[in-house]
């Protein structure tokens, strides 16, 4: 059964074995939780998202799936890069925001890793209502056949750590 934590703070703070990235499908850095992540990672994290968009991902990761570099200097063993949806208010996305759930917890299983950090994905620059983005994310963890032990939500500030908590019940 896995255990399901709710942090505020900074993700690139966590000790855990996987830190999921909500990346950009360039997979060479951005914003937010993605720029800090390649910042505080440094540029081993960088050169393997390199190396992944010379082979297999040329045209970038597609939105829902997921894919693990090293994690160079943060406190875990791998990053899982996962790209979230925008938000569309025309659209339903909401099957690609719980796929990026789903695939990361598969390629935690594939590693190995026993405790993974998440952020709240899509819910910062792409717009995903944070009560929605804190449904989709824990009834997909909860739903998830997964061998990871622990899932640590880590939200930047109270009103995303809140909107997790009242989802949590």
């Amino acid at each position: 059964m896995t255990t399901i934590e709710l942090v505020q703070g900074d993700i690139t703070d966590q000790t855990v074995d996987a830190i999921v990235n909500a990346a950009n499908s360039s997979l060479l850095g951005g914003g937010g939780v993605d720029g800090a992540i390649h910042r505080r990672g440094g540029p081993a994290v960088l050169e393997d998202c390199r190396r992944l968009r010379a082979g297999h991902y040329g045209k970038g990761l597609p939105t829902g799936r997921a894919v693990s570099t090293t994690a160079g200097e943060l406190d875990a063993r791998w990053v899982i890069h996962t790209v979230g949806p925008v938000f569309s208010r025309e659209e339903d996305r909401s099957a690609l925001l719980a796929s990026c759930y789903r695939e990361s917890l598969r390629v935690a299983d594939e590693l190995g890793a026993r405790t993974v950090a998440f952020p709240a994905v899509s819910a910062g620059i792409y717009g995903w209502p944070l009560d929605d983005a804190a449904r989709i994310a824990l009834e997909t963890v909860r739903g998830t056949d997964t061998s990871v032990d622990e899932v640590r939500f880590v939200l930047f500030d109270e009103q995303a750590y809140n909107a997790f908590a009242k989802q949590a019940g």
